[in-house]
């Protein structure tokens, strides 16, 4: 043996160390390390299983809690039923007959709505208010939604602000400030009431605003506040002016009273009216019989006759043409 452990072998040994002895040496050395290898994989299977046994008692032997049974059959029905309402289209008349229920109980305890402090109000009636806001008999004020009545209240075009507040125990307070009515406004031959910031208030016309404004075309109604102030200025046009017509979302046309159209530029508007004007002072052009003036060129004034006027001229003029000369006798 060598100073490492080692069986020293001689070179020289017989031949009954030769090939089989060899084999048999590595047969028996397999057989002297095989065996812990296999014990310890044994070992190793066992513990997993007396783990697998301890858990699989475990999960026997839990019970769960008391009421789960009864509680998982009510998550069941109750989403059975919901689904039924969903499905059924009936979740408003649910929610409403809870809203009714919720209120009626609210009133029995002293909080139902008996009265509502309404003012601002002028084109609205009481009722038309209330039924926005959502103000009903069942109501109660403490499951009333300010935000919400407000909000709703908005949606009407006449109304540009609300405030609503709730009075304990069982008042309300409803403050309105109401759009003007500024001006009719003429699209695709229908006629409806605007307001100064071009909001459609109503698509009728009733007595107390027949006498607005008329302003005619595409696009005329959130412009026409600006344009109004701009006529302002010259009353006398104003003042007879029918209809402002924006043409081609572009520039405007003047409808005056006596059938004259009036063609503006698209811009230095304000120019050419102080030309018109100055030409009704001098030549009483607006009192003339003709159909149309025309303001768009900066350089010149075209003016086109009736036809009455037109043929009275022309008559006018023949008339005035001198007779040739050397005619018979």
């Amino acid at each position: 043996m060598d100073r490492g452990g080692c069986l020293a072998e001689s070179l020289s040994e017989p031949a009954r160390w030769g090939t089989a002895g060899a084999a048999r040496r590595v047969r028996a050395g397999r057989r002297g390390r095989s065996p812990p290898r296999i014990l310890h994989h044994t070992g190793q299977l066992g513990t997993l299983a007396r783990r697998l046994n301890v858990r699989a008692e475990r999960l026997v032997a839990w019970q769960p809690p008391r009421g789960v049974g009864v509680a998982a059959s009510a998550l069941i029905i109750l989403g059975s039923i919901a689904l039924g309402i969903v499905y059924g289209d009936h979740v408003e008349d649910v929610t409403g007959a809870l809203t009714v229920a919720r209120d009626t109980a609210a009133d029995a305890v002293g909080f139902g709505i008996t009265g509502v402090a309404l003012s601002g109000n002028q084109h609205l009636s009481r009722e038309e208010i209330f039924a926005l806001a959502g103000v009903s008999p069942r109501s109660s004020t403490l499951f009333f939604d300010v935000t919400d009545a407000r909000a709703k209240l908005k949606t009407n075009p006449w109304i540009a602000d609300a405030t609503v507040q709730k009075l304990y125990p069982d008042r309300l307070q409803i403050a309105i400030h109401e759009r003007t009515a500024f001006a009719l406004w003429q699209k695709d031959g229908r006629i409806g009431v605007i307001a100064d910031d071009g909001t459609v208030l109503e698509p009728f016309i009733s007595r107390g605003i027949a006498g607005l404004p008329l302003f005619v075309g595409e696009g005329a109604a959130p412009r026409a506040k600006e344009f109004l102030a701009l006529l302002d200025r010259y009353p006398d046009i104003r003042d007879n002016v029918a209809a402002s017509v924006l043409v081609a979302e572009r520039r405007w046309n003047l409808r005056l009273k006596n059938g004259i159209d009036v063609r503006l530029p698209e811009s230095d508007v304000d120019r050419a009216l102080d030309r018109l004007v100055e030409l009704d002072r001098e030549k009483k052009l607006l009192s003339r019989d003709i159909v149309a003036i025309d303001l768009r060129l900066a350089d010149r004034v075209t003016v086109r006759l009736s036809d009455d006027a037109a043929a009275a001229r022309a008559d006018a003029l023949k008339a005035k043409k001198p007779k040739p000369k050397g005619g018979s006798a």
